[in-house]
């Protein structure tokens, strides 16, 4: 086939795409069979996909381009259009073209992502005749499947569905609100961006879905329900380290349960714990570095959490192998979602309450910065491109290690080397005595901030040769400890050094 594609010339531009093989988009047939409904599963789960195109023409096999009987081409035709037609609900309208290989005529039908899933084979009915395409193959959607497409068909979200098994009280609101607020407060470094938090209130709890007025009562969501831990079967995060490059040797697994948001940050101090952290030396000073961009880490992890499937029964899974650190979520790529999109910063919300909140809490950004945001981190790290994947009905980020790049230690022999070079002092501020432990990279901030005590973040990390989020990380630590503050607004104001620290 290739050859009489080559003799084609352009045409083999044009055609590549067809003879690629059966994948999730792409499916032969020798012939019409004579029963429709053995192609027309094919039909509905494109439609309920990406959208898809069946070849009619060419042997699934070898790719061999046999051809249709030309003298019946137009009849054959109208027969696989009707046939679409009347046998799916809601009916799908196929685009039909005629590509012709060293005279021998292929029949191509393009399904396209429909707007009105689920879609089904009429005679078969919703339940058994709703078909998903997974892997290259055309299967029949299990139950939590079903569900999501009927939810997605009817612009509904089920994070946003009231989770009837759940009461809610004024003081259950005000404490969720609450705990929001100092979430976001914990991770915002700025002082003049954390004067910018509003409070939440129950209003804007109901504005992001997470409740619900329903009859003139306040119910929660499935969303509350999360973001409490009370969901009946409120779902986990897995997290793993296995010895090499597959799953077959477990080294250590723990599971952390409770409010999701909880959960990412569990999470997070989890993968912090298993990979490496060593140092690098920058004109003559010795800086701390994980071998994974630690900003990217945490994104990875939240985006699996936001942006996950939760009417799948799945939990999320992190996986530490010895070349990657592997991040899966239940859920397959929404409709008009693809990996190429993704990379590109498209974002299609599955979970708009839960994002509404995570963002409120500065876990994530919305508006799908998050993986071109981990693909540049991952360049300026020095480290392989980041690797999607959207298999079986889950998605999955492996983000690879490259420990050669730094000077890396285990994590045991870091905390030994950490411990001799940390300076113990014993202070006294506003009345109240405690002990501060100094590393090299905390020394090496106050230090730049005493000689000049009006540098803003961005400042310091170019002084320093640091991202600004490393500097960030350190004064927040430094300020929560009362080593530092900042004294006016973050572009007019100063710092000044609470402690006393030797060099």
């Amino acid at each position: 086939m290739n050859g009489r594609l080559l003799g084609e010339g352009g045409l083999l531009m044009e055609m590549g795409n067809l003879f690629s093989g059966e994948s999730v988009q792409i499916e032969y047939k020798v012939e019409v069979p004579g029963k429709s409904e053995k192609y027309m599963k094919t039909v509905v789960a494109f439609a309920n996909g990406h959208g898809g195109r069946l070849v009619f023409g060419v042997d699934d096999k070898t790719l061999e381009v046999v051809g249709m009987d030309q003298d019946r081409i137009f009849q054959t035709i109208d027969a696989i259009t009707n046939a679409i037609s009347d046998s799916c609900e809601p009916k799908i309208y196929p685009d039909v073209s005629l590509k012709t290989i060293d005279d021998r005529t292929i029949i191509v039908v393009e399904i396209h992502p429909g707007p009105m899933r689920p879609y089904y084979i009429k005679r078969q009915g919703l339940a058994d005749g709703t078909y998903v395409r997974v892997a290259g193959t055309s299967r029949h959607a299990e139950g939590y499947m079903l569900k999501e497409l009927i939810l997605e068909g009817q612009n509904r979200y089920f994070d946003n569905e009231p989770c009837w098994n759940l009461k809610v009280t004024e003081e259950d609101i005000e404490k969720l609100c609450s705990e929001m607020k100092e979430a976001a407060l914990k991770n915002t470094w700025n002082d003049s961006e954390k004067a910018t938090i509003r409070n939440v209130t129950k209003n804007v709890l109901l504005t992001w879905g997470v409740l619900k007025e329903e009859n003139g009562e306040i119910v929660p969501t499935n969303a509350y329900a999360l973001l409490t831990g009370q969901m009946r079967m409120q779902p986990v995060i897995q997290c793993a380290v296995f010895k090499g490059t597959t799953r077959a040797y477990f080294v250590d697994h723990r599971e952390y349960d409770g409010a999701i948001q909880d959960q990412v940050e569990a999470a997070f101090q989890y993968v912090l714990e298993k990979i490496n952290l060593g140092m690098q030396i920058k004109g003559i000073f010795r800086q701390d570095v994980y071998e994974l961009p630690v900003d990217s880490v945490r994104e990875l992890i939240a985006n699996a959490v936001a942006h996950r499937s939760y009417l799948e029964p799945g939990n999320i899974q992190v996986a530490i192998f010895d070349d990657r650190l592997e991040v899966t979520s239940p859920g397959m790529l929404l409709n008009t979602v693809s990996l190429k999109k993704i990379v590109e910063g498209y974002s299609k919300l599955r979970n708009p309450a839960i994002a509404s909140a995570f963002a409120y809490m500065k876990i994530i950004e919305k508006w799908g910065t998050g993986i071109p945001k981990v693909l540049r981190e991952c360049r300026e790290y020095g480290l392989p491109e980041p690797e999607l994947i959207d298999f079986d009905g889950d998605f999955r980020v492996n983000m690879f290690r490259k420990t050669a790049v730094l000077d890396v230690r285990d994590t045991t022999q870091t905390t030994q080397t950490t411990q001799t070079t940390t300076q113990t002092t014993q202070t006294v501020y506003n009345g109240k005595e405690f002990v501060l432990e100094f590393t090299e990279s905390d020394k090496v901030i106050l230090e730049v901030i005493q000689k000049n005590p009006k540098l803003t973040q961005k400042e310091i990390a170019m002084e320093l040769d640091w991202t600004v989020d490393r500097v960030k990380y350190y004064l927040n630590k430094m300020k929560k400890q009362e080593v530092i503050k900042r004294v006016g607004s973050s572009h007019n104001g100063h710092w000044e050094v609470l402690a006393d620290f030797e060099r």
